[in-house]
């Protein structure tokens, strides 16, 4: 569906005034959300926080043609950073200073 951005995007009948939102959320709900987010910003992980219960959606891609993974850090590199290969197998620049 095409979307004209020059349109006006709300008539007078869909807008609500301020006075009218503030009555929707209750004042006791507001400000206990605002003392808590002053002490404890949700971007910070507390240490010892139990993430057990945590589920992340990861993308595996495996490994590339111009890729390799150092034996000493167990890090995925590009060749360009290939210093030099042992019997183990390859290792990268950083781990070869």
């Amino acid at each position: 569906m095409a979307t004209d951005y020059d349109a006006p995007r709300k008539v007078e009948e869909e807008t609500e005034s301020i006075q009218a939102l503030q009555e929707r959320v209750p004042d006791s709900l507001s400000a206990s959300v605002d003392a808590d987010d002053a002490d404890n910003p949700g971007s910070v992980e507390l240490a010892g926080q139990d993430l057990a219960n945590l589920e992340l959606d990861v993308v595996v891609l495996p490994p590339q043609e111009d890729e390799f993974t150092c034996v000493e850090c167990f890090l995925v590199k590009h060749r360009s950073q290939r210093d030099h290969d042992t019997k183990l197998g390859p290792v990268c620049r950083e781990c070869s200073a």
